[in-house]
């Protein structure tokens, strides 16, 4: 362990946790957001919880990784991470959540059709001139419809519209990007899926720190803050935007995962700090199956046939290493145990996922 870690570093995890949020951040990372002391983040208790301890409880980063997320946390910059399909790439977000204690990782899967706004929040416009629409059938004289793009009343509602608040919800992003002490750890899952501009477009709110919910700007003068609801699980609570702008006050811990099918700009790749990993060779993989299974291979000849079978399927096309898991967890369970059974064992669990027999 060395002194300057604070993901898998020395002493508990409280005490790591306090060092995170007490070091200074670099001048141009200061932000300046203001909590809303009526929102608490989920912490350390219920399914979401349990969810991200359970999947990163168990990783085994070795000591190139940890140098690289501690490097990325006294950066306060995002973490850009690559690396085959199945080597752990997801899982090193929920360990950095796990190993600090900084409550459920929020989770942004990424595809073609993704766009920035997806991240930020989402707007039911549509829901809300249907209310608008019920509510003028069950008010005779009501004003029009249209009036539910108005200005709002104190509660944030349009003369005869329905509170614009019930259709406004943050997404992963925009709730990471919350103004608290205490940074959250957002995974933006498979960013290498995303159209050709979502990378830009994160420049400028990576930069930052925040951004501006237009539909909230427009109304500032009649609802200058209005409560709407986070992208936080197992929670109906809600937040205070102000201003229609959220501004982090810690920049939250981002985690971006690519399976390497597409390149991405310099000025993106500048902002970010570069991991690449892997796959495991036998030792780590030892590590894992010992950490997950609490299974020594190396007093076990089965256990070890198993793994060098699987670094040998490896060379011929990629194998995850869940895939090793599975198939050690069968083996406990005493399936597939027959002596004529390990070949079609093997193709069964152990299938590649790239290559001539994919």
């Amino acid at each position: 362990m060395k002194d300057w870690w604070l993901y898998q570093g020395a002493g508990e995890a409280a005490e790591r946790r306090a060092r995170l949020e007490a070091g200074p951040p670099p001048p141009w990372r200061d932000f300046k957001g203001v909590p809303d002391p009526g929102y608490t983040p989920p912490g350390r208790e219920g399914p979401a919880w349990e969810r991200t301890w359970r999947r990163g409880e168990g990783y085994v980063p070795d000591e190139l990784e940890k140098d690289v997320v501690n490097t990325a946390l006294h950066l306060r910059r995002p973490l850009l991470i690559t690396g085959k399909p199945g080597v752990g790439k997801s899982t090193l977000a929920s360990s950095i959540a796990a190993d600090l204690g900084l409550g459920p990782v929020l989770h942004w899967p990424v595809t073609s059709r993704t766009v920035l706004r997806d991240g930020l929040y989402l707007y039911d416009a549509i829901g809300r001139l249907q209310e608008a629409g019920l509510e003028q059938l069950r008010t005779p004289g009501a004003p029009p419809i249209a009036a539910a793009a108005g200005a709002p009343g104190p509660s944030g509602a349009a003369d005869g519209g329905p509170s614009i608040a019930r259709y406004l919800r943050l997404g992963p992003l925009g709730t990471a990007l919350l103004p608290q002490d205490r940074p959250r750890v957002l995974l933006v899952d498979e960013i290498d899926k995303s159209d050709i501009d979502l990378p830009g477009d994160l420049l400028t709110v990576f930069e930052d720190g925040g951004f501006v919910i237009p539909e909230l700007a427009r109304l500032v003068k009649e609802a200058p803050t209005v409560a709407i609801g986070t992208d936080d699980e197992d929670t109906e609570e809600v937040v205070r935007i102000s201003q229609g702008r959220v501004q982090c006050r810690y920049f939250p811990i981002v985690v971006l995962t690519s399976n390497g099918e597409r390149d991405f700009p310099p000025a993106f790749l500048r902002r970010c700090v570069r991991l690449h990993l892997d796959p495991p060779g036998p030792d780590k993989l030892a590590r894992i199956v010992r950490g997950r299974l609490g299974v020594d291979i190396e007093n076990s000849d089965e256990y070890r046939d198993l793994v060098r079978s699987f670094l040998e399927r490896a060379e011929d096309g990629d194998l995850a290493t869940d895939q090793l898991l599975n198939a050690i967890q069968l083996r406990l369970a005493g399936a597939w145990s027959a002596p004529g059974d390990r070949e079609r064992f093997l193709a069964t669990v152990m299938h590649h996922l790239t290559g001539p027999s994919a």
